[in-house]
C-alpha cells in the first residue's frame, strides 16, 4: 500500500488532468466567439432545471451505494471510503470516454447531462464492486475502474448509437452490465479458501441498520435515477412515476417472498437491503414508454420475488456449483432484475409502448450487455489476478484493519477479550 497505491492514484490523477485539458471545455464556450446572444443563458438555464435530477443521483452513487454495502461486521470503512474512491476516479474517467465517443474526436462540453452519464458510469463499477467487496485491494479496484468504465462506455455507444435500442433508465446497459462484470471478474478471483465461509463474513445488528440507511438513499431517488436523461414533457413524466409504483410494488413482493422462504416465516433483512430496490432495476427500461402505471407495478412485483428468490436459491449454488462467490448479491439486485428489465422492454416495444426501437434492437441491446460484460469481467479478472496489487490474504479477506487506521478501541477490547476468553464480537454486539 505505501508505495504502489499513493503512485497509481497520483498517476492516475494526473493523467486525467492532462486529458481534460486536452479534450474538455465549458459547454458555454461553444458560443464565445459568436454574437452576443442568449443561447449561453439558455444553456446554463437548462443545466440548472436538470440540477436537481442531478444531486438525485449524486446522492444515490455516493451515499446510497456506499451505505448499501456496509452491511459486513468489520468492513465498513472499505465499503463506504472505497466507494468514494472509485466514484471519483470514474467520474472524471466516464466523462473522457464517454465524451470522446459522442463527440466524434470533437472538444468535450461539458453540460448536466455530461455529468450524470459520469455518474452513471461509476454506478457499473460499484455494482461490480460488490461482488468482490472485502476480497481485493484499493489498488485494485482502481485499476478495475479503469478497465470497466472503458468496456461500459464501448457497450453503452453499441446500443445507443448503433443498435438505437432505448434503455432510459440503464436496466441492461448499467445493472446487466454491471453485475455480470463483477461476477465475472469474481469468477477469475475465486478463492478456495473462503469455500466454507469466513468469520468476518457476517453481520451485527447495527452494521445491517447502516446498509438500510443505503437503501432507503437509492429506494427515494430511484424516480429520478430512471428519468435524469429521459426527454422532457410526456417521457420524464412517465419515467418518474412508472419507477415510483414499481419500486411501491417491488416492497410489499419482498416483503411476502421474504417470509415465504424463511425458516418460521420471519423476514431476512438481506432481502429487504436489496430486494425492495430490485423494481427500480426491472423498470428502468421502459421507464419513460407508454405502459401504464399498473403494468410498472407487475414488473416491479416480479422483480422483487425473483430477487428475494435469487438470493435463497441462486446465490448458494453459484458460490459451491459455479465458482462464483458474489459477497454483495448484485446477480439478484442488478443482474436479474436487469435482465428482467431488458425482457420487459422487449415485450413493451413490441406492443407499441414505444415507436423508437424494435424488439429484434433492443433483444442485440440485451445480449450485446451481458456479452460485453462477461468478456470484459474475465479480462479484467486475469489482470488483477497478478500478484503486484496488493491482494489480501484469505485470512484477511473483510477487514478493515488491513487496509485502514482503524480506532484503537476495537482493538484493545478485541484482546481484552481474548486474554479473558470471552467471545471477540461481544464489544460489537
Amino acid at each position: 500500500m505505501r508505495f504502489k497505491f499513493p503512485l497509481m492514484a497520483i498517476a492516475l490523477e494526473v493523467a486525467m488532468i492532462v486529458l481534460f485539458g486536452l479534450f474538455v471545455q465549458y459547454e458555454t464556450d461553444q458560443n464565445i466567439r459568436q454574437p452576443p446572444s442568449s443561447s449561453n443563458s439558455t444553456e446554463v438555464n437548462r443545466f440548472f432545471e436538470l440540477y436537481p435530477l442531478f444531486q438525485d443521483v449524486h446522492v444515490m452513487i455516493f451515499v446510497g451505494f456506499g451505505f448499501l454495502m456496509t452491511f459486513l461486521k468489520k468492513y465498513g470503512f472499505s465499503s463506504v471510503g472505497i466507494n468514494l474512491l472509485i466514484a471519483a476516479l470514474g467520474l472524471q474517467w466516464g466523462t473522457l470516454v464517454q465524451g470522446i465517443l459522442h463527440s466524434h474526436g470533437k472538444k468535450i462540453h461539458i453540460g448536466i447531462k455530461n455529468m450524470i452519464n459520469a455518474d452513471f458510469s461509476t454506478a457499473t463499477v460499484l455494482i461490480s464492486f460488490g461482488a468482490v467487496l472485502g476480497k481485493i485491494s484499493p489498488l485494485q479496484m482502481l485499476i478495475m475502474t479503469i478497465i470497466e468504465i472503458a468496456v461500459f462506455a464501448g457497450n453503452e455507444y453499441l446500443v445507443a448509437e448503433i443498435f438505437m435500442a432505448t434503455d432510459i433508465g440503464a436496466s441492461m446497459t448499467i445493472h446487466a452490465f454491471g453485475a455480470y462484470f463483477g461476477l465475472a471478474v469474481a469468477g477469475v478471483l475465486y478463492r478456495p479458501g473462503l469455500r466454507r465461509g469466513h468469520d468476518n463474513e457476517e453481520s451485527v445488528y447495527h452494521s445491517d441498520l447502516f446498509a438500510m440507511i443505503g437503501t432507503l438513499f437509492l429506494w427515494i431517488f430511484w424516480p429520478s435515477f430512471n428519468s435524469a436523461i429521459a426527454e422532457a414533457g410526456d417521457k420524464q413524466y412517465r419515467a418518474v412515476v412508472n419507477t415510483y409504483f414499481s419500486l411501491a410494488a417491488c416492497v410489499l413482493t419482498a416483503y411476502a417472498f421474504s417470509s415465504l422462504v424463511e425458516h418460521r416465516g420471519k423476514l431476512d433483512m438481506v432481502h429487504i437491503q436489496n430486494a425492495t430496490l430490485a423494481g427500480g432495476v426491472a423498470v428502468g427500461t421502459c421507464a419513460d414508454m407508454a405502459i401504464h402505471p399498473y403494468i410498472s407495478m407487475i414488473i416491479g412485483s416480479i422483480a422483487g420475488m425473483v430477487s428475494v428468490l435469487g438470493f435463497k436459491f441462486l446465490t448458494p449454488v453459484f458460490a459451491t456449483k459455479l465458482r462464483i462467490h458474489d459477497t454483495c448479491g448484485v446477480h439478484n439486485l442488478h443482474g436479474l432484475p436487469g435482465v428482467v428489465g431488458g425482457l420487459a422492454g422487449i415485450v413493451a416495444v413490441a406492443l407499441g409502448a414505444s415507436d423508437m426501437s424494435t424488439p429484434a434492437m433492443q433483444a442485440a441491446a440485451l445480449g450485446s450487455s451481458i456479452g460485453t460484460a462477461i468478456v470484459g469481467g474475465l479480462i479484467a479478472g486475469l489482470i488483477l489476478k497478478l500478484p503486484i496489487w496488493g491482494q489480501p490474504s484469505d485470512q484477511n479477506c473483510y477487514d478493515d484493519s488491513v487496509f485502514w487506521e482503524v480506532p484503537r478501541w476495537r482493538e484493545h477490547d478485541h484482546h481484552f477479550h481474548e486474554h479473558n476468553g470471552h467471545n471477540h464480537l461481544e464489544p460489537e454486539l
